[in-house]
């Protein structure tokens, strides 16, 4: 299985548009962060977690000419909003899968109605095939299980995704005891760690190892990072030696 980090910034990117801040000034690529996405492959499938507003580059830099489906682990903007920019898989392949909790296919629908519009389509608009994901089913992607893992964004429910020995946790404040059951064993956990200072609705680094510490996965990769963590260099000598800082185009393989 090969894992490729597409993005790892939180919704503004780093740089901020307009910032003066350090770290939007570094000349480091690693501390220049698109917005969140990981891509996972295995065998010959290829599903790409959320679709934020620099999918299209992300496929570009990785020269992906085919994906199976998406999944969503939530409906915010830096998690969907490149959603249109599936037009040229679907051109080749036809409707592409979606994957999400009914409440963010409903959002889809209202944000990219001519995506799921069943009548009188617009020539050229791509289509989705809907599939709706519940807690403690898992979803069959290919030839493999995918388990979803149910967290909370301050009170906003989000998914996470386990897919065998990789876990991939993002946009999360708090996570259900009944929920950590199905982490056990996992060898690589991604996980968001925004800032230093703590957040309403997200891991500071602190939270994020304390998590981690918890699941007690072979190695942790950092993701959803704002310019206020820190340079990269920096943060991550300071880590844990078995935590790392994620970065775009970042690929492990397991």
């Amino acid at each position: 299985m090969k894992i490729t980090f597409l993005g790892t910034g939180t919704s503004q990117g780093i740089p901020v548009i307009g910032s003066n801040h350090p770290v939007c000034l570094s000349n480091d690529p690693r501390d220049k962060r698109l917005r969140v996405s990981v891509m996972v492959q295995w065998d010959e499938y290829t599903y790409v977690i959320d679709c934020g507003p620099d999918f299209r580059q992300q496929m570009l830099a990785n020269n992906v000419k085919k994906i199976d489906g998406i999944l969503f682990t939530h409906e915010h903007a830096d998690h969907t909003m490149g959603l249109d920019d599936i037009r040229p898989f679907f051109f080749r392949q036809g409707d592409i899968p979606v994957y999400a909790h009914e409440r963010v296919l409903k959002s889809l629908k209202k944000r990219f109605d001519y995506i799921f519009a069943n009548e009188n389509r617009y020539p050229g608009a791509p289509a989705v095939i809907e599939n709706i994901i519940e807690n403690n089913k898992s979803i069959l992607l290919g030839n493999l299980n995918v388990v979803p893992v149910n967290v909370f964004h301050n009170r906003l429910q989000v998914f996470g995704f386990r897919f065998e020995d990789f876990a991939y946790i993002t946009d999360v404040k708090t996570v259900p005891e009944t929920e950590l059951s199905k982490l056990t064993g996992v060898d690589i956990l991604a996980v968001s760690a925004l800032r230093i200072e703590p957040h309403h609705s997200h891991f500071n680094l602190e939270e994020a190892i304390n998590f981690i510490n918890r699941v007690k996965p072979k190695k942790a990769y950092l993701t959803h990072i704002s310019h206020l963590l820190g340079f990269h260099e920096e943060v991550e000598k300071k880590l844990p030696k078995n935590i790392f800082l994620a970065y775009d185009n970042l690929t492990i393989e397991i």
